[in-house]
Formats: structure tokens, C-alpha cells, sequence
């Protein structure tokens, strides 16, 4: 199978490349760059070829960078993978969250009597699926919580905007930038989309000192080690009922 796992920045590609390299670790390749400047990985595991793209900032950006990615290589599945804020207290800083829905959380209206999504102003859709055995079998694999993870334009950095959230997604167990338009982009190829994001900081009032940065990047490296045969079961799986 052949996965492309995108992520936003370079510490996170990293991380993932990590958890896909074997041990012992052998030289590491430079990355190819695509159009548009977008650095791409390669990691060849037995069962799984696995391109790890950074695809930028934002919802926006990291659905171009994915659009172009598969319109120069066939892929079984997208993978949208990093870091992110999760909503105590069921995911902590530490911890790893698999999304069961892939929701974006501030794409819609203001009304005066709440916010609505872009599918109830009667255009658009505002979540993707994952395949759901694949999800539930990612999660168990990699002891994450699998939960909705929410896709916003803005980082959430006070109590306010972390319970109006909440409010609307009480089951959401982080938030992060990607995961959408990562969707967006793959869905447009006719291809499922995971999303797999490692929590460095509780939704809520920004303090970047309290940040666990490192060890987030530590746990999405943990959980790519463990998630790789997931990916390759699903492959052959997959590929075997494909007609």
C-alpha cells in the first residue's frame, strides 16, 4: 500500500519519519520537493511505501499542497498527522487522538442564534469520515483516545472559546489546523483520509510556556511506530476487495 501522511510542518514530518524509519536506523534520504515547494519523504517499509509531505499552515494551504501531492501519484489513503490541542480531561498533553470524524469546527455563519455550519446554510459539507474499522483499529493500536478532532482557522486561546467548543462538540477530543482540508483534498481524489494528532497543549487560555511541544512530537514519533502495521493490515485488506 502507499500512504500519504501529511503534515504541516517540518518537526512533524520529522516525528513521523521517525516512527516509520526501522531500527537500526539507517541514513535517512533528503527529501524530493514538489511543485509549489512542498518537501516530500519517502519511507519504504515492507507492506507500506509511505510519503510524508509538509503541506503548511492551515486548512487552506495544507489542502493544496495534498491536492498536488496526489495529482503526481496514486495513493490508497491520505493521512493527516501532527500535533494539536486537546480538550481536557480526556485528552491530555501527551496523548495521542485519532479522529472518528474530521470536522470543521469554524466553517459556517454567525447568527444570533449561535453559529452554523456550512452544511446547514444548505452548501457544503463541514465533516469527513474515516474508514471507521481502520480508526478504531489505529486507536486501539496506538492507545489513543478516538474521538472528533476539529479543524479551525484559529488556535482557541481562552476559556470562552474552548466552552462555546466544547458546547457544540461535546465528544470532540482535540483541535488543530489540517485535518479538513487534508480531507477536502483527498475526498476530491475518491480516497479515505485518517487523522491521527499527538497533544501538546489543553484547548483553552494560550500559555505557551506550560506547551508540551517536544513531548507531543515524541508521542506522534510513538504512535507511528505502532500505527505502520495498522496501515499495512488495512492495505491488504482494502486492496483485496477492491474490484
Amino acid at each position: 500500500m502507499r500512504a500519504l501522511i501529511v503534515t504541516a510542518v517540518a518537526a512533524e514530518a520529522d516525528s513521523v519519519t521517525a516512527g516509520l524509519t526501522p531500527h537500526p536506523d539507517p541514513v535517512t534520504p533528503e527529501p524530493r520537493t514538489l511543485p509549489g515547494g512542498y518537501p516530500i519523504h519517502r519511507r519504504d517499509l515492507p507492506g507500506l511505501a509511505a510519503d510524508v509531505l509538509v503541506g503548511g499552515v492551515g486548512p487552506a494551504a495544507v489542502a493544496a499542497a495534498t491536492a498536488t501531492a496526489l495529482a503526481l501519484a496514486d495513493y490508497s489513503l491520505v493521512v493527516s498527522a501532527g500535533i494539536g490541542g486537546g480538550f481536557a480531561p480526556a485528552a491530555p498533553p501527551g496523548s495521542l487522538v485519532v479522529a472518528d470524524a474530521l470536522v470543521a469546527a469554524d466553517l459556517g455563519a454567525d447568527t444570533p442564534e449561535g453559529f452554523l455550519p456550512v452544511d446547514a446554510l444548505g452548501f457544503g459539507r463541514s465533516v469527513h469520515l474515516p474508514p471507521a474499522e481502520l480508526a478504531a483499529r489505529a486507536a486501539e493500536a496506538t492507545g489513543a483516545l478516538l474521538a472528533p478532532v476539529l479543524t479551525v482557522s484559529t488556535v482557541t486561546g481562552t476559556a470562552a472559546r474552548a466552552a462555546e467548543l466544547a458546547s457544540r462538540h461535546p465528544l470532540a477530543g482535540a483541535e488543530a489546523m489540517e485535518g479538513f482540508g487534508v480531507a477536502e483534498a483527498a475526498a476530491a481524489h475518491g480516497l479515505p483520509v485518517l487523522e491521527i494528532r499527538a497533544v501538546s497543549n489543553p484547548v483553552g487560555p494560550r500559555d505557551r510556556d506550560a506547551w508540551r511541544i517536544e513531548d507531543a512530537l515524541a508521542a506522534l514519533a510513538d504512535g507511528f511506530r505502532a500505527l505502520g502495521p495498522v496501515l499495512v493490515h488495512w492495505g491488504e485488506h482494502h486492496e483485496q476487495r477492491q474490484p
